[in-house]
């Protein structure tokens, strides 16, 4: 039975150890991951270097421009910043499974059995889905937007782009494939928290398609290769998403959720 004379001070006793450990926990596996980062960085500035790497970022334009032609930098820093913002860039997505893992390991003591498989799974499909993006993007789509490209330039014209510019344009574009990469991990979360049936989502198709083909038009360039790449995979993995969410609704249900499914 509670005293009526406690004081709001009493009955917050005890509460402020727990919050101030996961604070303290918080911070720790912030530093963690930070290291994790600057460690990958240390090693990326050891080998291959910030100018190798920012040299492979930019094979794919260089491989198609004509013989001679060069990327220029428009700014005194730029030769020496830009290959730095490639470099960190890299680290952090070579130590993002590290930074995962310490912010499942965070929250994953607060997750109930059901939940943690609900979770998990969703945290690795979503980020190897968004490496396939901008793997997709970097391997194929470059190389062939940039002939499209090219092959539209006049000849009086020589194609000399900005080494700041070109970075712009390829973490867009990284972003954008990403991003796209990420149409079955919604279909399934929307399935799954019952927003969409799957059989509305088997109807929308038709619509999909179109809001695919809009989307591709408004982050890619105005050419129709690289909208075609990137409408094309947003469609097919629509139907993935549609199929794993029928088998990840199966298996990560509640024991409340099971119980009500076998009465019914």
């Amino acid at each position: 039975m509670s005293d009526p004379h406690k004081s709001p001070d009493d009955e917050l006793a005890g509460t402020e150890q727990p919050f101030v450990q996961h604070l303290v926990e918080l911070r720790d596996r912030l530093v963690k991951a930070l290291i994790a980062v600057m460690v990958a960085a240390g090693g990326l500035a050891l080998y291959p270097g910030p100018a190798r790497l920012y040299d492979m970022l930019a094979a794919p334009l260089v491989a198609t421009m004509p013989a001679g032609s060069t990327l220029i930098a428009t700014s005194v820093i730029s030769p020496f910043l830009v290959p730095l913002q490639v470099m960190f860039m890299v680290a952090l997505m070579l130590a993002l499974p590290f930074v995962l893992w310490q912010v499942w390991a965070f929250v994953a003591p607060g997750l109930y059995s059901h939940e943690k498989k609900l979770v998990l799974p969703l945290v690795v499909s979503s980020t190897l889905l968004f490496f396939i993006g901008v793997a997709f993007c970097y391997f194929f789509v470059f190389g062939q937007v940039f002939k499209f490209i090219q092959n539209f330039a006049p000849s009086t014209i020589k194609a000399t782009p900005d080494i700041e510019a070109y970075l712009s344009f390829v973490l867009t574009m990284f972003l954008a494939f990403g991003m796209a990469f990420e149409v079955p991990i919604v279909v399934v979360v929307l399935a799954r928290m019952g927003l969409v049936s799957i059989d509305k989502l088997k109807a929308f198709r038709g619509y999909f398609v179109v809001l695919a083909f809009i989307v591709a038009a408004i982050v890619t360039p105005p050419d129709v290769v690289s909208q075609l790449a990137l409408a094309i995979p947003m469609c097919l993995l629509y139907e993935v998403g549609i199929w794993a969410a029928q088998i990840f609704i199966k298996h990560t249900q509640a024991p409340d959720e099971e119980a009500s499914a076998t009465k019914s």
